[in-house]
């Protein structure tokens, strides 16, 4: 059974940086899809970041394109998302998913199939 396991959240100025990491087990990281959503107060949880098992290509929301990147690092079976400049409206409860494919990460209607999820990581950013 896929476990995974979020870090790296914290409070930060607007403007700052902050790296978030997900760990992987379970079973064989190379064969799956790696997504980073959030989930902010009042507000649905959506998908901000995602890269497929062959690490080829990245999907990025347009809020955050450009700001973040996410990378896949399979020696370590993990991902990562790089947060630079950070603004007050990227606070949210950030996690970590796993899936087949990476359609399940940025379709919205398939988001109902993602079945492994990390605990979450609280980020906040101050004004």
């Amino acid at each position: 059974q896929v476990q995974l396991v979020e870090s790296g959240g914290g409070l930060v100025q607007a403007g700052g940086s902050l790296r978030l990491s997900c760990t992987f087990s379970g079973d064989t990281f190379s064969s799956y899809a790696m997504g980073w959503f959030r989930q902010a107060p009042g507000k649905e949880r959506e998908v901000v970041a995602a890269i497929p098992a062959s690490g080829t290509t990245t999907y990025y929301a347009e809020s955050v394109r450009g700001r973040f990147t996410i990378s896949r690092h399979d020696a370590n079976n993990s991902v990562s998302l790089q947060m630079n400049s950070l603004k007050y409206e990227d606070t949210a409860v950030y996690y970590c998913a796993a899936a087949t494919s990476l359609v399940f990460m940025v379709v919205r209607t398939q988001n109902q199939y993602l079945k492994f999820w990390g605990q979450g990581t609280l980020v906040t950013v101050s004004s």
